[in-house]
């Protein structure tokens, strides 16, 4: 699976990321936004799904997920409420388990300077009602009118950390929101000191705690799971988290609400795993192998369930991704 475990890392890395330069450097010097700024667009995903990639499913997985631990359910994706014949990935489960988010792009074979422009490409959410997931909304975290290409959502609280590549910003930087009313509003470049000094890549925060995936001097190898914490508008120097580093690809970090568990991704026999280090004492132990085939980017609701993306696969090309859940037995 050489071929194809290279390409899903890169699909894995997000699918907003990949051409993410060019995108930057051409898109935005080229295209600007027309003034007066427009509204933001009425839109439906499902219209700018790709009529030649048809719907896979656990029937025509060639690679589907390994459960490697006998307190969950076998994995399975997600309604249709959620899941399309699109990408959708890096999902957020809030506590609660009734609300999700997540990135959703129609077509995988669409660059992301071109993705910019369909509408739908971006952050989707949706709530599970009467045990069932509705149709997902748009959730826009940029001004209308202008460009941006955004993902990778941790929340807690009235908080909300995002990656994005938009105007004004060199590269994928990471940017906050605040939850006002009923929207997602007041978002805010998190600064230099997090995104040029400590080098920060997909984070989840836990209290005052921001731990985070990079490939900064001082790690194992690849990428390792960093923590820095807050005080006021100020961050510590960050902590490599060696006991559960290794020098294999270790990110796209997780805790659950209580701090006991930290669940993150790593490559396992090629693709990416899901695993799980449990604090002891205040340590964290070794982590365990939980679900390993193209699973990865793992979020937890508080009853234990594990939702995490899975990337469908054909003669080493990628068709399409999904959100699924194990579900705590």
């Amino acid at each position: 699976m050489g071929n194809s475990t290279k390409f899903y890392l890169q699909r894995f890395h997000k699918t907003f990321i990949i051409f993410l330069i060019v995108f930057l450097g051409i898109f935005f010097s080229c295209n600007k936004p027309t003034e007066p700024e427009q509204e933001y667009p009425d839109v439906n995903r499902l219209d700018k799904l790709p009529a030649d990639i048809q719907k896979q499913g656990p029937e025509t997985d060639q690679h589907p997920p390994i459960l490697h631990s006998n307190d969950y359910e076998n994995p399975v994706p997600l309604g249709t409420g959620i899941n399309t014949s699109g990408a959708e990935d890096s999902p957020f489960i809030l506590p609660d388990g009734n609300t999700m988010y997540f990135f959703f792009t129609p077509d995988v074979r669409v660059p992301a300077n071109q993705q910019v422009l369909d509408n739908v490409t971006g952050v989707w959410v949706s709530y599970k009602i009467n045990n069932a997931w509705t149709e997902a909304e748009r959730v826009w975290l940029q001004s209308p009118g202008k460009l941006a290409l955004d993902g990778a959502v941790a929340i807690q609280g009235d908080e909300m950390w995002f990656a994005s590549v938009r105007e004004g910003y060199n590269g994928v930087n990471m940017f906050t929101a605040s939850w006002v009313g009923d929207k997602w509003t007041n978002w805010s470049y998190v600064g230099d000191r997090l995104m040029k000094e400590i080098k920060i890549g997909e984070v989840h925060l836990h209290g005052d705690d921001l731990y985070f995936h990079s490939d900064r001097d001082g790690g194992l190898g690849s990428y390792d799971i960093w923590v820095t914490s807050r005080d006021g508008d100020s961050w510590s120097d960050p902590v490599n988290i060696t006991s559960v580093n290794s020098n294999e690809m270790d990110g796209y970090p997780f805790i659950t609400q209580d701090g006991n568990e930290l669940w993150f991704t790593r490559t396992y026999q090629g693709s990416p795993a899901i695993y799980r280090s449990v604090k002891n004492n205040g340590s964290w132990d070794s982590p365990v192998l939980i679900i390993s085939q193209f699973a990865g980017e793992c979020t937890l609701d508080n009853e234990g369930n594990i939702y995490f993306v899975h990337h469908f696969y054909k003669n080493d090309i990628m068709i399409e991704a999904d959100i699924y859940v194990a579900r705590k037995k």
